[in-house]
């Protein structure tokens, strides 16, 4: 998954991202602009979750998501 598509297509991506994780706010979304460290510090802050287990959150997110196409 590449996330420099996903942060220059972000407002079409963040709604996957708020299914799977329906406890970040709209100003989770805003900060986290599809940039990937910033989604993993807001799972930590929203959930209470470890560093490790936000990574596997994501990694596993990732590969789900691996044949969304958002290419304009």
């Amino acid at each position: 998954m590449n996330w420099d598509i996903i942060e220059g297509n972000w407002k079409q991506y963040k709604g996957k991202v708020r299914e799977q994780w329906g406890d970040l706010t709209d100003d989770h979304l805003d900060m986290i602009a599809g940039k990937r460290t910033i989604l993993a510090g807001k799972l930590q802050e929203a959930y209470g979750i470890s560093k490790d287990n936000a990574e596997e959150q994501i990694r596993r997110f990732e590969e789900r998501n691996e044949d969304v196409d958002l290419t304009p």
